[in-house]
This record gives C-alpha cells, structure tokens and sequence, in this order.
C-alpha cells in the first residue's frame, strides 16, 4: 500500500464545528463538529478523490503548496 501526504486546512465555522480542506486537492472539501471528526472525514474525502482520479487515469497530483505567515503592519 502506497501512502500520499496532503496538507489539510481546518476553519472553526461560527455556528460549531470545522470546515476542513485539502488545497492540492481542488473541490476536497468536508466538515465535522470536532477537530477529530474533521480530520477523519477529510482523511475519507482524500481517499475518495484519489480513488476517483486513479479509476480514471488521471495522475495523482503532487503537493506544492508553500505556507509562510507575513507581517502586516495597520
């Protein structure tokens, strides 16, 4: 079994819960009312999107993503 590493974003949503994402997966989206269920169905989410694109031979895209925090000065 191969195993693939994809960066996840959580955002707390304003009324409970956490939207969860995968940006090298374009339209990878899930939620969850913890943090925990989040990561498991995003976990589930990636897996399907990987599954989907292999069935169809397309080719499992390559994480390039760069997260650097910037200062802003107000």
């Amino acid at each position: 079994m191969e195993k693939y590493y994809y960066m996840v974003i959580l955002e707390q949503e304003d009324n409970g819960g956490y939207h969860a994402f995968c940006p090298a997966l374009k339209g990878c989206h899930s939620q969850g009312d913890t943090i925990d269920e989040a990561l498991a169905n995003i976990k589930e989410a990636i897996e399907v999107y990987l599954a989907s694109l292999r069935a169809h031979g397309e080719p499992l895209p390559v994480e390039d993503i760069l997260i650097k925090p910037i200062e802003v000065a107000l």
